[in-house]
């Protein structure tokens, strides 16, 4: 059982660095580079226009994170935009399914009228999935946006959920 919570820099940027860190080495979902420095983290992840939570086990292990924050400033500040990591020893246990969730009812409770992903790198299947199965639309390509270490130069997609009733 897993229980999300507000993240806290002093308390839990060690857990939060450690799922960050390995999931952009694989270099294969997220933008960052991997070597990005332990420094950018409270740039990246904890910024005062964001807000972050952790999704923790039963002995305050964190198994996840993820960040909600405007998708545009000013007159775009009502889409919301996320990021969500899970640590490669938790993945494929359901952690997305839950980070999803609780972003889609707290970008409501905030008063987001919409959540936009910018940059889903294509070959990201489960995450591709994860968010159509939430009722995310693909609504653009960005035809090789991606530098991916395998297979090259690979589309992004950027995908819609409407908030409004």
């Amino acid at each position: 059982m897993s229980l999300i919570r507000p993240a806290e820099f002093l308390n839990d940027s060690e857990g939060i660095w450690e799922i960050f860190s390995k999931v952009i080495q694989t270099s294969d979902t997220y933008v960052f580079e991997p070597c990005t420095p332990r420094d950018k983290l409270k740039e990246y992840w904890f910024a005062p226009y964001m807000d972050s939570f952790v999704a923790i086990n039963e002995k305050g292990e964190i198994l996840a994170t993820y960040i909600i924050k405007p998708n545009q400033i000013g007159l775009g500040n009502h889409i919301a935009n996320c990021g969500y990591m899970v640590h490669p020893n938790h993945q494929r246990k359901g952690l997305g399914k839950l980070l999803c969730e609780h972003s889609i009812s707290f970008a409501r409770e905030k008063g987001y009228t919409g959540i936009q992903f910018n940059c889903v790198v294509s070959t990201n299947l489960p995450a591709v999935h994860l968010w159509k199965k939430f009722d995310f639309s693909i609504i653009g390509v960005t035809p090789k946006g991606f530098r991916h270490p395998e297979k090259g130069l690979v589309d992004t997609y950027i995908m819609f959920k409407s908030l409004e009733e």
